[in-house]
């Protein structure tokens, strides 16, 4: 009866659809350069008045879509949720999943969506409706790559705002990439907490090489040194490497992460919701990660601070994710469009307690944007 009665509740009369164009300084990892966040940002509307907000980055070269392919299919998903109730998550996404295969970028932007409604029409926030409470999140900073030097003069300038925890991306020529490491570690000294990512880009001989090399600086962990296609190999490179391995674009769910986790070939796993198709998978691949004994991180790729304020409410729910990657928003985007939401406190995140994730897009910027109303 009860289940009856939900699926009246908060039925989605409408969503619109904008192509959130971000501008920002050029951002190197191995794999791509930045200069433009491709997100796509949704507003689903209730025919009882609720309007829940979604944000999703594209990030081609590592989930496979585009800001144009979102946008397309965004207009499917929508056609296919429409007059159906918004709380009943899982059923949503699971007719989206049958209805198209993979697409998990534009797919978690429906599932945050959906999850803001939720929490609105009990009138928590989002951390309380997922079951959390507060808790302290700190992100780190991420150098992305260039010149060794320079990166090491980058470092300086974090520390000298109060960063603690430094990411280096690397995954370019293995002996410039300990150089940096090297560099970056003599400038900030011993107390820096380093972390690096190779974002897929070294080969297996020049990850077991530059790993090895690079245990005398101290670093917390490497994630995704080799392509995900030679996942066979993590095993025996983790077992060479003396620098703890966390597993990225190796998992977009949590049958990888079973996979990943039972065949020994992780430390850590790195979550985001681009890859995980949203909140609902996010926890999925959490608490699976949780049985084995295997912590996490919670990531993302481009997403302004709207998706942003909904990683801090799924941070704070979750008490095996303890690692954050939470700087998108200051790796130079040059302009914020946000209303509300998480702000930083130098780099701890705090959020309110205004319902859902109590976020949107100024609509002055949203007039500049590409549109459709499903």
């Amino acid at each position: 009866m009860f289940y009856l009665s939900n699926l009246m509740k908060s039925r989605i009369s409408h969503t619109e659809i904008f192509k959130l164009a971000i501008p920002m300084e050029p951002f190197v990892i191995a794999t791509e350069v930045s200069t433009i966040a491709q997100n796509t940002f949704l507003r689903i509307h209730t025919e009882d008045g609720l309007t829940g907000m979604g944000e999703c980055s594209a990030f081609p070269m590592l989930v496979g879509e585009t800001q144009a392919t979102c946008f397309e299919v965004a207009k499917d998903l929508a056609r296919l949720i429409k007059g159906k109730s918004a709380l009943e998550i899982a059923e949503r996404m699971k007719e989206m999943q049958a209805f198209l295969a993979f697409n998990t970028t534009i797919k978690s932007a429906f599932d945050i969506a959906m999850h803001d409604i939720s929490a609105k029409e009990k009138g928590i926030p989002l951390y309380k409706f997922l079951g959390g409470t507060k808790k302290k999140i700190v992100t780190d900073l991420t150098i992305g790559i260039g010149e060794p030097v320079k990166m090491a003069e980058t470092a300086v300038q974090y520390v000298e705002k109060g960063v603690k925890t430094i990411k280096i991306k690397l995954g370019k020529k293995g002996v410039e990439d300990i150089e940096r490491v090297r560099l970056i570690r003599e400038a900030v000294g011993a107390s820096i907490h380093l972390r690096i990512d190779a974002n897929q880009g070294w080969d297996y001989d020049t990850a077991v090489m530059a790993l090895n090399a690079l245990e005398p600086y101290n670093v917390e962990f490497c994630e995704q040194p080799i392509h995900h296609d030679y996942d066979y190999l993590l095993p025996a490179l983790r077992k060479q490497s003396p620098i703890k391995i966390m597993a990225d674009e190796s998992v977009f769910n949590h049958f990888d992460a079973i996979q990943l986790i039972e065949s020994e070939s992780c430390d850590y796993i790195n979550i985001k919701l681009a890859k995980s198709g949203g909140i609902l998978e996010a926890i999925k691949i959490a608490d699976t990660a949780r049985e084995y004994g295997i912590p996490c991180m919670l990531g993302g790729m481009l997403e302004s601070r709207l998706a942003l304020t909904a990683k801090v409410h799924l941070a704070m729910s979750h008490d095996n994710i303890i690692f954050y990657d939470l700087d998108t928003c200051l790796l130079g985007q040059l302009v914020d469009p946000v209303t509300g939401g998480a702000v930083y406190n130098s780099f701890n995140l705090e959020i309110s307690d205004e319902p859902g994730i109590a976020a949107d897009i100024d609509p002055a910027f949203l007039d500049q944007c590409e549109k459709i109303t499903i």
